[in-house]
């Protein structure tokens, strides 16, 4: 019985061995199949670079333009701020096309002026500071012109000539302001100093200029001369004239055409009529107010400036015929 059991004992060993080796190469199978798979987006030894692994890169490294497709909730409503980017409760237009919150934009251009004062007592304040510098140098060169005209007329000296002497001996004046002009020059030689990097070479920083700034206020969407005077009030319908406008806000379709009563959105172009603020659809400005440009809130006659296409920002189709893609320009590694 001993010895069978003994024969048993290592065959019973090898079973067991066996499966726990079954069931560490089942696991170590396992464990490869995903290390293989995260392998495969953090490849860095294959033989192809893939659009995954270059895009990934791209966006890490600081490096290469970056592109990046806008969505909907990226994308402001037409009858927002292009400043505050919230709807307006008293809503402003330019001629440009670019709607504003009214106490937005006039802080905008007050801030704006504030900074040109600022600019130009900065560029007063330097141009008097180089005029008394031009100054001081003229004066310094006049100084310096008569204290060297004083000096050369101190070493006039008024000495008969000796016939009888040599002429090595004899040494006439202008040799010797010759030769007392080249000692300064040979002095200068030995003082100049050959190293760059010595301290006394070494360039000072200079204190930046400043340029005549520009006295014009710039429209912060269109980069055009903006004035008070040029912003005209939009005056929206809204869709139910009783709700309040925090529930107006609330609201995804919150006002409608002035004429036809379509509901506006960024879907619909629009357009605000100046002599009434009023704004309509575009297909009602076409078919109905060209006709006889007149504008149907007022009575008022229309021109072609007088109506002003408003500009939307998109739908997140690329059928609506904005521009949805936003790049981002960085510095290119080139071999």
């Amino acid at each position: 019985f001993r010895s069978r059991q003994t024969d048993a004992l290592p065959a019973w060993r090898a079973c067991c061995l066996g499966e726990s080796e079954a069931r560490i190469k089942g696991l170590r199978h396992a464990a490869g199949v995903r290390a293989m798979t995260r392998h495969g987006k953090n490849c860095t030894a294959g033989a192809v670079y893939t659009y995954y692994e270059k895009k990934k890169d791209t966006a890490v490294s600081g490096y290469g333009t970056q592109s990046l497709r806008l969505s909907k909730d990226a994308i402001k409503d037409f009858d927002c701020c292009c400043l505050s980017l919230q709807p307006c409760k008293d809503p402003v237009i330019t001629p440009d096309g670019f709607i504003y919150e009214k106490e937005a934009i006039l802080e905008y251009i007050l801030h704006q002026k504030t900074e040109i004062a600022k600019k130009i007592k900065a560029y007063e304040k330097q141009k008097n500071i180089k005029k008394t510098e031009l100054a001081e140098l003229a004066k310094a060169e006049k100084e310096s012109k008569v204290k060297a005209f004083l000096e050369k007329e101190s070493t006039i000296v008024s000495k008969p000539l000796n016939p009888f002497s040599s002429k090595e001996a004899t040494v006439t004046y202008g040799e010797a302001q010759a030769s007392s002009s080249t000692e300064p020059v040979q002095h200068a030689g030995e003082k100049h100093l050959p190293s760059f990097w010595i301290p006394s070479l070494t360039p000072e920083a200079k204190a930046s200029t400043v340029r005549k700034p520009d006295k014009t206020v710039y429209c912060p969407m269109s980069g055009r001369s903006l004035k008070m005077k040029d912003l005209i009030p939009v005056n929206f319908l809204p869709v139910d004239s009783k709700l309040e406008r925090v529930q107006l806000i609330n609201k995804q379709e919150r006002y409608v055409c002035a004429v036809t009563r379509d509901v506006l959105g960024n879907s619909v172009p629009c357009a605000v009529l100046r002599p009434s603020g009023a704004v309509v659809t575009v297909e009602c400005v076409e078919k109905l107010i060209k006709c006889d440009m007149i504008d149907p809130i007022n009575g008022a006659q229309l021109t072609e400036k007088d109506i002003i296409h408003i500009q939307r920002g998109g739908t997140g189709f690329a059928g609506s015929g904005v521009k949805l893609e936003a790049k981002e320009s960085r510095p290119v590694m080139q071999a």
